[in-house]
């Protein structure tokens, strides 16, 4: 459905209202407490504080203002004529990839790969997670390995670390090394996938010009951190394991790994990746002895982040396009990564894919910038809400900081820029 340009001028001032919004959820969470619990008051400013909670708001008002002034035969045409498939599908493999048999299989892994490394086990484990995590994206998609590096990071790091540092420092590395690290292959990375059919960019051509270069962005990226941080992780004692975890057998590790296989095969079809999801909660709860209460609130809370992005993204082409013609290479791959800060970058790769004029140099820049820009801000990659959501309460009572955020993962941000634009 196209609208008018009055319709994409409205979506265009909500979308730049939900990107101010999502830097003013620390002072709603602020204001809520200073309402009783469980009032009204607190209720709302709890609501407008989660950040998960902002575009689908926004998009929300989008909807209803047409609705009001059109119909609502027509708000109902324009839900339909988007793509929501993407928010669906995060939300299962977030569920999916959240389970104990999941985490225990990926946490051995790491860990073997971990003692492959001389020196402190803390460091070498950490360096290990931020990058063979999120290179995994290129195999298991994005979205799962994020889901898998963050909740590791979580229960191995920050669950043992008061340092806001460190955290903040953890976080940008995670989601730039995640948005550059599902560039191996052309089907992982949500920019890439908007442009690789198109363009007749196979996972050869992928690994040749982006690939390799994203391995060596995330070992430098995970190196210098993990050196900066040195005397804290080597402070870390030894976490001793839950004594009511039950080791999961290698049959239910395997039976899970198929399911996310399977999921991750079915990644663009939307009928048979839930049909295989509700097959899958059916052996999730044949196996309840080796599960953890399954989160499901959070895989929602993400989708409808991700959904409300659908909506308000869509319209934003009017003033997008022109602005990504304009740039020569070099400001285009600058120009891009900037941008990405302020709009998903799958968003800004299917625009430049609608441009049939663009030199292969173009469309290098264009895609370059857009997974370097990837872990600016958590709008700016599809699967960053999803790792915002799992560490956000370890942040405390304020959760995290936009511009906490977008300081820390400007370092790793130039190194993978440097390592995309100059090797």
């Amino acid at each position: 459905m196209v609208l008018s340009h009055g319709l994409e001028i409205l979506a265009a001032v909500l979308f730049f209202t939900a990107i101010v919004h999502t830097f003013l959820t620390k002072k709603f969470q602020k204001l809520a407490h200073r309402y009783p619990q469980g009032s009204f008051g607190e209720n709302v400013f709890h609501l407008l504080g989660e950040v998960e909670v902002v575009f689908g708001l926004w998009a929300g008002v989008f909807v209803l203002f047409l609705t009001a002034v059109m119909s609502p035969r027509h708000a109902v045409d324009y839900l339909e004529s988007l793509n929501f498939t993407e928010p669906v599908f995060v939300f299962v493999i977030m569920t999916v990839c959240a389970t104990r048999p999941i985490l225990d299989f990926a946490g051995r892994l790491i860990a073997a790969l971990a003692r492959l490394l001389p020196g402190n086990r803390n460091m070498a484990e950490y360096v290990t997670l931020m990058v063979v995590g999120p290179l995994l994206g290129s195999l298991i998609t994005e979205p799962a390995a994020m889901t898998v590096s963050a909740l590791m990071l979580l229960k191995q790091f920050f669950s043992r670390s008061k340092n806001l540092k460190f955290k903040y420092a953890s976080l940008g590395l995670l989601f730039v090394n995640v948005s550059i690290g599902g560039t191996l292959t052309s089907y992982a990375a949500p920019p890439v996938l908007m442009v690789a059919a198109k363009w007749n960019w196979d996972s050869a051509f992928m690994f040749s010009h982006f690939g390799w270069k994203a391995v060596v962005a995330c070992i430098v990226n995970a190196a210098a951190t993990m050196f900066f941080f040195r005397d804290e992780l080597k402070g870390f004692k030894k976490k001793d394991s839950p004594p009511a975890a039950i080791r999961t057998p290698i049959a239910v590790d395997l039976v899970h790994l198929v399911f996310v296989f399977l999921i991750v095969l079915t990644a663009h079809h939307m009928v048979a990746f839930v049909g295989l999801f509700l097959f899958f909660l059916g052996v999730a709860n044949v196996t309840r002895e080796y599960q953890d209460e399954l989160q499901l609130k959070q895989g929602l809370l993400v989708g409808f982040f991700l959904a409300g992005l659908v909506v308000l993204g869509g319209p934003q082409g009017w003033w997008l396009k022109p602005l990504i013609l304009s740039l020569e290479n070099g400001a285009l791959f600058v120009g891009t990564a900037a941008l990405t800060a302020v709009t998903d970058n799958a968003a800004l790769t299917y625009l430049g894919s609608l441009v049939p004029e663009m030199s292969d140099v173009s469309r290098y820049a264009l895609v370059a910038g857009a997974v370097v820009g990837g872990g600016l801000t958590v709008i700016a990659n599809a699967p960053n809400p999803a790792g915002y959501g799992i560490l956000a309460p370890s942040f405390g009572d304020d959760g995290i900081s936009p511009l906490g955020l977008l300081l820390s993962a400007l370092p790793p941000t130039l190194i993978a820029a440097v390592c995309f634009w100059f090797f």
